[in-house]
């Protein structure tokens, strides 16, 4: 930044900045719609193969020990925890001596797994087990499979074969059509806890927007749900569910453009009540 650019921007109320770039920031969540398919025709959608051999790519450097950790295909020298996340999935593991069966809804190739594996591995039994669109579940099974890591398509097909102890929801949950509905499936399965990281809520009305994803990660845009945090909390608690604790996420506070709506990235642990822990 030129020295004439620190002195003008010294003399800016902060306020003023934050609307300045708002508006001339074209990246991020914009707008409100009435539905998710008019959301969706309004989105361009994305190249699926290449985002997804963009994330491979990146993992299997991750898998070598080339880079430290991956998020949205993105590579680091440093892995950056969520503690809260970390904590809520070894307080879950102590509660059933110490073995983690998790069901990682969306969650990609495992960046979440390798996000945590180091303080996992002193467990005595990790199955993390990912359910994704079918072209990633079938990339994860050809080259990230191993003794704790599997990848399944079908979500109806999973639960009829496998009862996880908790589903984790990592920035996935937002960007399913019919999030409520999903939820049913677990309820009705008696998932005994529900955990969720970076969910973006709100104090406002749940909405659906679309966001514009920087072309540096990818070029991107989608549909996606902002949840008004009091009504998903009551969703959860009216189905027999108890919040254990919340969290603030990786991601912080968020503004959706055209519509004055603030929000934030947050996380919550939720157990089934009557449950035997």
């Amino acid at each position: 930044m030129s020295t004439l650019k620190k002195i003008i921007k010294s003399f800016i109320p902060p306020i003023v900045l934050n609307f300045y770039s708002n508006i001339t920031n074209p990246y991020g969540f914009s707008g409100e719609y009435k539905n998710w398919e008019i959301a969706q025709k309004l989105s361009s959608g994305y190249d699926s193969k290449i985002i997804l051999e963009k994330t491979k790519n990146s993992l299997l450097k991750v898998k070598n020990c080339e880079a430290a950790y991956e998020r949205d295909s993105f590579l680091f020298d440093k892995v950056q925890y969520s503690w809260a996340l970390l904590a809520s999935l070894l307080y879950i593991a102590s509660t059933n001596e110490n073995q983690l069966k998790l069901l990682d809804f969306g969650g990609s190739l495992g960046s979440s797994y390798v996000q945590n594996r180091f303080f996992l591995s002193s467990l005595k039994e990790v199955h993390w087990d990912i359910l994704e669109q079918p072209a990633t579940a079938e990339c994860g099974q050809k080259y990230f499979i191993d003794e704790h890591l599997k990848f399944y398509s079908q979500i109806e097909e999973y639960l009829n074969e496998n009862s996880p102890k908790v589903v984790l929801f990592s920035a996935s949950l937002q960007y399913l059509s019919k999030p409520y509905q999903t939820l049913d499936l677990l309820i009705q399965k008696k998932t005994e806890f529900i955990l969720f990281d970076r969910l973006l809520v709100t104090d406002s009305r749940d909405m659906i927007t679309i966001q514009n994803v920087d072309p540096i990660i990818y070029e991107a845009s989608y549909p996606l749900w902002i949840f008004n945090e009091e009504n998903i909390l009551n969703y959860l608690i009216k189905n027999n569910y108890e919040l254990l604790t919340d969290f603030d996420s990786l991601g912080g506070n968020f503004s959706i453009k055209k519509t004055g709506v603030k929000g934030q990235h947050k996380g919550y642990l939720f157990k089934l009540k009557n449950s035997h822990v």
